[in-house]
């Protein structure tokens, strides 16, 4: 059986290893190995990091450019002017109509939570062997068959869209 030792000057015995030709046949070969790097000092680390970060700070300056010299820029900035998209002020004007916003807001909640917990059912049945393809196949097919259905023929296609803007209006109202 061999053996291998590791002696405290970095080297390794092995004494199955043939013997070299100066050596005797007793005496084992030996393999000298490389030194490892000393560790780094942590405070020098920690300098070069803090040092990092400080020309990080110093890139993000912002400077104001004047109109002439010794004068001051003018008090109005384009961010400061900047108005809000339409769709933030409609959602705004709708938010201040609303006189139950407890009730919408618990709502929104229960929305969110049910979009994870079908999320989660939905990622658990895609787990499960054959399911998925059963499942893309019966999806494959049913489009298959609603095309067929509502959108080849031209009759069947106006009457689809009519059915969905009947749908709209009673959804919305009918303004």
């Amino acid at each position: 059986m061999a053996s291998l030792s590791v002696s405290s000057s970095s080297t390794i015995i092995d004494s199955r290893a043939p013997p070299s030709r100066q050596a005797s046949a007793s005496s084992p070969s030996c393999i000298s190995l490389p030194t490892l790097p000393p560790t780094p000092i942590q405070s020098h680390t920690r300098a070069a990091k803090a040092t990092a970060y400080c020309r990080k700070i110093v890139r993000n300056v912002v400077t104001r450019a004047t109109t002439e010299v010794g004068e001051a820029p003018a008090t109005t900035t384009e961010a400061e002017t900047t108005e809000l998209p339409e769709i933030v002020k409609t959602a705004q004007e709708t938010w201040e109509k609303v006189e139950d916003k407890y009730a919408i807001g618990s709502l929104a909640f229960a929305a969110v939570v049910a979009l994870w917990g079908s999320a989660g059912m939905i990622s658990a049945i895609d787990r499960l062997p054959l399911v998925p393809g059963v499942l893309e196949l019966v999806g494959i097919g049913y489009t298959g068959w609603f095309t067929y259905k509502n959108l080849v023929f031209k009759p069947d296609r106006e009457a689809l869209f009519e059915k969905v803007k009947n749908t709209y209006k009673d959804i919305l109202g009918s303004s």
